[in-house]
């Protein structure tokens, strides 16, 4: 009897996908193969895929002729048009635990880099410039007695609000709902509505799924009712802001400046950016730590092995 057949569209750790595959026929599309058009020519007999970008819509979804799952190599699974999968009946999970701790600590990392200003310290010795820490323009900003104001409570946004905790900020949280009390208590997070979150805000952490909801929820109206000294952090998606405004607003001091892991754009990510002192930029690299890439592998691989040999979708979100 033939194996299932398995397209993983990803260089992953080939160490964490072993299980895989020993139990199914795999194929690693990286490099050339990692293309939308032979993708689309060679999909028709797989059994499953596992993918971090490539868009799965009607046209690509409809050439997956044997398909039964799509697992996600990550959290993000606004891809994959999931009303049109679990339309012809395909599972599409994602895989949320392993990006958790790696990238809560990146939305840290990005607080922290804000506030001590370690981006702008950098290049200006890189410059050849030694500035004063006496002078007042060149000091930054202490965290403890701030406010994180989290936009997206869900597991990412729960252990971003632990770290902060420690170290003596005030957790306030926007979430479509509430989260348990016992949950509130252990953060010391209280629930507000988004209007004080962003008024409250010292430094606002973008934690949620890009959604039609989310989409653009980052405007102009934002940046105005925001404190001139809070920070924007963004480790979720960029969709959820609008660039060309939080552009001007970085430009203008509206806020004091931003953390961004995400953009709108992620191939050619705006080159305004560059020139502004009070942004730091990172490549979209949240879960990118060597544990949480092998964990990320292994958690989608699971996801398939489960519903393909048992059954049972784990992580499923259509």
């Amino acid at each position: 009897m033939s194996k299932l057949k398995v397209l993983v569209l990803d260089a992953v750790r080939e160490d964490a996908i072993i299980d895989l595959k020993n139990k199914f026929d795999v194929t690693i599309a990286a490099g050339p193969k990692n293309d939308r058009k032979w993708v689309l020519d060679h999909i028709a007999p797989y059994d499953a895929v596992i993918t971090s970008k490539m868009k799965f819509n009607p046209e690509m979804i409809d050439a997956a002729k044997n398909l039964k799952i799509i697992s996600t190599y990550g959290v993000g699974f606004d891809h994959v048009d999931t009303a049109y999968a679990k339309k012809k009946g395909i599972v599409v999970s994602n895989s949320p635990k392993s990006v958790r701790r790696p990238t809560a600590e990146l939305g840290l990392t990005l607080i922290l880099a804000c506030a001590r200003r370690i981006c702008y310290y950098d290049h200006t010795i890189r410059e050849g410039k030694f500035i004063s820490s006496n002078d007042y323009a060149n000091q930054g900003y202490d965290i403890e007695g701030k406010t994180l104001a989290i936009f997206g409570m869900g597991r990412i946004g729960k252990l971003l609000a632990s770290f902060a905790k420690m170290l003596g900020m005030k957790i306030i949280y926007h979430n479509r709902h509430q989260v348990a009390p016992k949950i509130e208590e252990k953060l010391g997070a209280k629930y507000v509505d988004f209007d004080t979150l962003i008024k409250q805000a010292d430094y606002l952490s973008l934690n949620a799924p890009a959604t039609p909801q989310t989409t653009g929820i980052i405007s102009a109206k934002v940046f105005k009712k925001m404190k001139k000294t809070a920070f924007l952090i963004n480790i979720a998606r960029g969709a959820l802001v609008d660039e060309d405004v939080l552009i001007a607003a970085l430009e203008n001091k509206e806020i004091a400046g931003a953390g961004l892991d995400v953009f709108v754009n992620q191939k050619k990510v705006d080159p305004k950016f560059y020139d502004l002192d009070n942004v730091i930029l990172t490549p979209h690299m949240g879960s990118a730590t060597h544990a949480g890439r092998y964990n990320l592998a292994k958690e989608s691989a699971e996801n398939v092995i489960s519903y393909l040999s048992d059954g049972k979708a784990i992580n499923q979100v259509n």
